[in-house]
C-alpha cells in the first residue's frame, strides 16, 4: 500500500480561474491546488507563489525641520 501525502501549496492568483466547487480572480490567494496542479500553474503564469510570512513593513519618519532661529540673522 503506498501513501501519498497531500500537501497544498499557497498561491496568489494573477488570472481569474474557476472550477466545479470554486471560482478565484486575481489578487486572490488559495491554498486549494496541491504541489503538481500549483506547479502547472505558476509555470504558465496564471499563479505566483506566496511565502508563509510576509516580510513585515515598517515606516520610518525623516527627522523633523529644524524651526530655530540661528544667531546672528536678522529678520
Amino acid at each position: 500500500m503506498k501513501i501519498q501525502m497531500r500537501q497544498a501549496v499557497k498561491l496568489k492568483m494573477k488570472v481569474y480561474i474557476a472550477g466545479s466547487e470554486y471560482s478565484l480572480a486575481p489578487g486572490d490567494i488559495t491554498e486549494r491546488f496541491e504541489a503538481a496542479e500549483a506547479m502547472r500553474l505558476i509555470d504558465r503564469g496564471y499563479a505566483v507563489p506566496v511565502a508563509d510570512d510576509p516580510p513585515i513593513e515598517t515606516a520610518i519618519m525623516p527627522p523633523p525641520a529644524e524651526t530655530r532661529k540661528r544667531k546672528g540673522k536678522r529678520d
